[in-house]
């Protein structure tokens, strides 16, 4: 699985940490365990809404503060959605778009 974020953080791009977790067999640099809690979390409420056996690529835009406008992709299917999350990495809002 791709993101936009390429410089750091599969999340949020920051370039600070080295955390690493395996997410649908692709081990995915994160800054920390929050951002790899959040990222995991979006990855599974994407596919349970759309019944996707894997994500190919997720944009992500936005940040904690406003939440993410995101788009996922499989295949050539894709799925519009807004999140937004406490600090802890538990989901606050989940939203099709």
């Amino acid at each position: 699985m791709e993101t936009n974020n390429r410089k750091g953080c599969a999340l949020c791009d920051a370039t600070w940490g080295e955390y690493y977790r395996e997410i649908d067999g692709n081990r995915m640099f994160f800054c920390c365990d929050i951002c790899a809690d959040i990222f995991e979390n979006m990855v599974s409420e994407v596919k349970k809404r759309t019944g996707w056996k894997n994500i190919d690529h997720v944009d992500l835009n936005g940040n904690f503060s406003l939440g993410r406008q995101c788009t996922a992709k499989s295949g050539k299917e894709t799925f519009n959605f807004y999140f937004r999350t406490y600090s802890d990495g538990r989901m606050m809002k989940f939203e099709e778009r």
